[in-house]
């Protein structure tokens, strides 16, 4: 069996839909697991109506928005408007209305992986309706039925015991079947969510727990780049990378590869493949054992929005295993991802991501003890395999606030 995932972009609308088709057609609908992630930008639509709702225990009129994207896709696809998948879509918008009206919790991460789901739900409901019309057989499964997760909600953490057992159950691995990425379920059955960008992280916990031959992430990209192209100027595609390589550059926040991808796959050397829907027969980048990279170039990487903390010692005292095992503790307590390290004898630096919006509340708690100075919106910039020629180019034109280099890697930490 193979895994294919089709991202946001890939099924943005009803052309989108219909080229997946394409790319089943040219590449062979047997024997696949098909893993859709929302249409388009549909979680970050769906992120305002969390947001509107949390201010307010209302229906938001921006969850129309949503309702209408969907209906017009589904319309074009379904130009009769008597295929079924308009009463699917009505009433998964009635679910997420009921769940806005009768709700108690004012826990954000709850509420959001309580609606944001939808976006999965809704997007392969219409994908596999189109699939059927076009006498591809397709097998619905809701993904929550499949992986089972804890309560961390927004970054949920897989129960592989219970996830495996129940998708060698209910997948049929001889026919064609269609998930969603992104959602599961925890011991509640509450809707939990895997991380931003979690649909690969799905695709890849399928495979693993179907032995599948390969995994295929199909990008709107011709592969693997050395480089983001909305960033970086003549990104080169790679051919070859090895799950070691990968999964470094997933740390240091490549964005083509979710960093939680590469894990499972590695363990039974399950190969990923990215690829490009528009070309479906381009060649792509295979990330398998092998080659660390092929070519050898510098790869760039930028994380945009992050946040640059400096502590020292209030009496100049050294800054020792205590003094940092208790930054780590409270870095963990506030959902801090460390990105960068850096320190000496009386201070410590260090670059975070605040996805979790918790940075004041760390701040005030750090401050009890040290003196503390932090910047936010800057960028951590990233080269692996780096020469003198590309840290040059990166350096100009930026105020570098930090820079560190290790035998392969070179980060800096710069203002926007």
């Amino acid at each position: 069996m193979k895994v294919y995932k089709f991202g946001g972009a890939s099924v943005k609308d009803a052309e989108g839909v219909k080229n997946l088709i394409k790319v089943l057609n040219e590449t062979g609908s047997e024997n696949k697991l098909i893993v859709v992630s929302a249409m388009g930008k549909t979680t970050n639509a769906l992120e305002v109506v969390v947001k509107d709702y949390l201010s307010s225990f209302r229906i938001p009129t921006s969850l129309k928005e949503v309702k209408d994207y969907h209906l017009a896709i589904a319309e074009e696809l379904f130009p009769d408007n008597r295929a079924s998948i308009f009463e699917t879509i009505n009433s998964q918008f009635t679910e997420l209305e009921n769940f806005l009206q009768h709700n108690r919790s004012k826990q954000y991460d709850f509420v959001y992986d309580q609606i944001v789901s939808y976006g999965e739900l809704i997007s392969t409901s219409i994908v596999s309706a189109y699939l059927n019309s076009q006498h591809l057989e397709a097998n619905w499964v809701d993904a929550r039925d499949l992986i089972k997760t804890d309560s961390t909600y927004r970054d949920a953490q897989v129960n592989w015991t219970k996830t495996q057992d129940r998708i060698q159950k209910r997948i049929d691995p001889k026919k064609l079947n269609i998930t969603q990425g992104f959602i599961a379920s925890d011991p509640n059955n509450f809707t939990t969510t895997l991380g931003r960008e979690g649909s690969d992280y799905s695709a890849a916990i399928l495979a693993y727990c179907l032995n599948a031959e390969n995994v295929t992430i199909w990008k709107d990209v011709p592969g693997v780049l050395n480089a983001d192209p909305r960033y970086f100027n003549k990104a080169e595609l790679l051919n070859q990378i090895s799950y070691e390589e990968a999964i470094e550059l997933a740390f240091y926040g490549a964005s083509v590869i979710h960093p939680k991808t590469l894990q499972p796959l590695q363990r039974k050397e399950i190969p990923l493949f990215v690829r490009s829907f528009i070309d479906p027969k381009g060649e792509g980048t295979a990330v398998s054992k092998g080659k660390t990279l092929f070519p050898e170039i510098p790869c760039f990487i930028v994380k945009k929005e992050q946040v640059l903390i400096s502590l020292s010692s209030r009496d100049f005292s050294f800054m020792v295993e205590e003094n940092i095992s208790e930054i780590f503790k409270l870095f963990h307590q506030y959902q801090m991802k460390v990105d960068l390290i850096q320190n000496s004898a009386i201070s410590f630096r260090v670059c975070v991501d605040n996805k979790f919006n918790q940075l004041e509340k760390l701040i005030q708690h750090l401050k009890a003890r040290y003196k503390v100075d932090y910047k936010t919106g800057v960028s951590l910039y990233t080269i692996r395999h780096f020469n003198q020629s590309a840290i040059n180019e990166l350096e100009k034109d930026k105020n570098v606030l930090l820079k560190q280099l290790t035998q392969n890697t070179m980060q800096l930490v710069a203002e926007n």
